[in-house]
């Protein structure tokens, strides 16, 4: 009766044959404890199988976006007032910029970036919570000025502090996102100083600040659709540290990733 030995691993470095990493015990079974190669070895021959996907990122941050645009406008003074521009804007901020950003925070799982699930989560969250607690009041089961008591005031303390350690994460990415999250961040602190105070002049400042980080969210969604779109081809730069990912028309691939360079084929977008 025949018997099948699985091959011998790679030669080791004085070119003699390496134990195959099988071992039989007195039960038949297998063991790897008698494996001789080194972890370069083992790596080196690995394999992990990845599933493209599009950049969550494009999504969540055009989702960001719009949503803060239209709260930061009113509160800024562009437009409405206090108690029925939110009622209006609730159904855009639940699902553009709470539900899809969500999402787009759930599908930056698979690209294994960490920076996007928890800013696109946590901010996700905030707008669904923020679109319910809009038609809470239009419908009388909370008062109607929920949105300028102190009490909301603490929301914007959380996610300030959340938002600012993106920031700091974000450097390690690129500086279109950096500033984003900082002028997120700030305009947090200010709007959350504001309504605690009260200082109606903070939550103007407010919305200033955050008008800013949705004109910034606009664009690098912008320029990673563009960069997509584009098969990984610089059109608006964002920033990144090398110098290559910032001139246009350049394609900035790293070697040990796939040529088209899609999330989910490297970690990060």
């Amino acid at each position: 009766m025949s018997s099948y030995h699985p091959p011998a691993g790679p030669p080791t470095r004085n070119g003699e044959p390496r134990h195959n990493g099988h071992s039989h015990g007195s039960d038949g079974s297998h063991s790897y404890d008698s494996y001789e190669g080194s972890y370069e070895d083992w790596a080196a021959r690995s394999r992990l199988v990845v599933t493209p996907i599009a950049a969550p990122s494009i999504l969540g941050l055009f989702g960001f976006a719009g949503a803060t645009f239209m709260v930061a406008s009113n509160l800024a003074g562009w437009w409405g007032n206090s108690l029925l521009s939110p009622v209006i804007i609730a159904p855009f901020a639940i699902f553009f910029g709470g539900l899809a950003q969500l999402l787009a925070g759930m599908w930056s799982y698979r690209a294994r970036d960490g920076v996007a699930t928890a800013m696109h989560g946590t901010w996700g969250a905030f707008w669904l919570a923020w679109g319910m607690t809009a038609l809470m009041a239009a419908n009388g089961l909370l008062p109607p000025n929920v949105f300028t008591t102190q009490a909301f005031g603490f929301w914007w303390i959380v996610l300030a502090v959340v938002t600012l350690f993106g920031a700091l994460a974000a450097l390690a990415e690129n500086m279109a996102l950096f500033l984003v999250l900082i002028l997120l961040a700030a305009g947090s602190s200010l709007l959350a100083a504001g309504l605690i105070s009260p200082s109606s002049d903070l939550v103007n400042a407010a919305g200033w600040v955050l008008v800013a980080a949705s004109a910034a969210a606009f664009y690098t969604a912008g320029a990673m659709m563009l960069k997509s779109a584009f098969k990984g081809r610089v059109i608006l730069p964002v920033g990144e540290w090398s110098m290559r990912g910032n001139l246009p028309g350049h394609r900035a691939v790293r070697p040990i990733s796939y040529p088209m360079g899609e999330p989910g084929t490297k970690v990060g977008q």
